[in-house]
C-alpha cells in the first residue's frame, strides 16, 4: 500500500472530502504508475479519481464502530514516534 494514504476513518473531525480527494489521488497515481497522466490519458485518470473518492465517501459514511474518534494531534505524535524509531531520527 502506498505509504501516504493515511487512515482516514473514525476521527474527529471526519475526513474532508479534500482529504478524501488526495488519498484517492494517490491511490491511482499508485495504480496507474503516472504522476500525472499524459493528455490522452487526463480524462481516464480525473475519472479515476473521481470514482475511488466518491467509493471512498461512500465507505466512510457507511461503516460503523463502537470505538471512540480518534484525534488527529495524537495520531500524528505517534506516527511521527514510529518514524523516528524506525529512521533514527529525533521525535
Amino acid at each position: 500500500m502506498c505509504r501516504n494514504i493515511k487512515t482516514l476513518y473514525n476521527f474527529e473531525p471526519p475526513a474532508t472530502d479534500d482529504e478524501i480527494r488526495a488519498a484517492s489521488l494517490q491511490f491511482v497515481r499508485k495504480l496507474s504508475g503516472f504522476n500525472a497522466p499524459s493528455k490522452a490519458n487526463a480524462a481516464a485518470f480525473d475519472a479515476a479519481i473521481a470514482a475511488v473518492s466518491a467509493a471512498g465517501h461512500q465507505l466512510l459514511t457507511s461503516l460503523e464502530t463502537q470505538a471512540p474518534p480518534r484525534d488527529r494531534d495524537t495520531e500524528a505524535r505517534k506516527a511521527r514516534a514510529r518514524s523516528a524509531e524506525r529512521f533514527g531520527l529525533r521525535a
